[in-house]
């Protein structure tokens, strides 16, 4: 029987999360499911993981539906090629054939931030936006996902850019504030320092700001003066989903 509904999975680094996502409304046909992600969180361990919540939800997709996968690491051409807050084994995994192989239907590995850009790009606050788009996720570090008429152009990490000696997202990332009991104010400065150095070099028409502190947007970004707007994300913690769920469909 046909469906519209495809299975999205995103990999954290503290829980794994999937749902069948209604592609036509950009939202979950059912309630997710979550299960912690593993002490060891190998390739294998995950995988397990994975063919557990596919498994779930196998009768809201459909036989022959693929399945989006999100990991927080550059991920090229279905090759893990960095791993954070997830275990070093993965550094050169194919995983791709390797969730492919578990689950049995085809998969599309992709990095969690492009997910949650993709997202945002087709259903979210970058919506209909033709120039270049940039989305930041604000948490543990700082992940991006760049767009171009809509066009995702992958992994480009820019949370990792050098800033007055520093990794950019060891000072500006959410966790940076939390770790350093910094203020509103005093983090929002650490933003500007960020945002305008991005500008300088990409200058975007869009900055959408996505993670978990973007449902307190309105403590920081009133602060911030971008030449660019820029905007809290619509989708929040559902992004990363419903973007891998879009990009199997499309892409996989």
């Amino acid at each position: 029987m046909a469906t519209k509904n495809v299975l999205g999975v995103d990999i954290g680094g503290s829980g794994i999360k999937g749902a069948p996502v209604d592609l036509k409304k950009g939202e979950f046909a059912t309630d997710r499911k979550r299960i912690p992600t593993p002490e060891e969180s190998t390739p294998e361990a995950v995988a397990e993981v994975v063919a557990e919540i596919v498994d779930k939800f196998d009768d809201d997709i459909g036989g022959k539906s693929p399945v989006g996968i999100t990991l927080p690491a550059v991920v090229h051409h279905g090759t893990v090629r960095t791993a954070a807050n997830i275990d070093p084994s993965w550094i050169g995994a194919d995983a791709d054939a390797l969730f492919t192989e578990r689950v049995g239907r085809s998969v599309f590995v992709m990095n969690d931030a492009d997910a949650a850009g993709v997202a945002e790009m087709h259903y979210g606050a970058g919506r209909g936006n033709e120039g270049v788009v940039l989305l930041t996720t604000l948490g543990t570090g700082i992940g991006t996902a760049l767009f171009m008429k809509g066009e995702l152009l992958p992994n480009t990490e820019l949370g990792h850019l050098e800033l007055d000696g520093y990794d950019a997202e060891t000072r500006a990332a959410s966790s940076a504030r939390e770790n350093e009991d910094l203020s509103w104010e005093d983090w929002a400065e650490r933003l500007q320092r960020y945002y305008s150095h991005v500008e300088d070099l990409l200058w975007p028409d869009l900055i959408i700001v996505g993670g978990g502190v973007s449902k307190k947007a309105d403590k920081y970004l009133p602060l911030l003066h971008t030449r660019a707007p820029i905007v809290p994300a619509q989708l929040k913690n559902d992004a990363g989903i419903i973007g891998a769920a879009w990009q199997a469909q499309h892409l996989g």
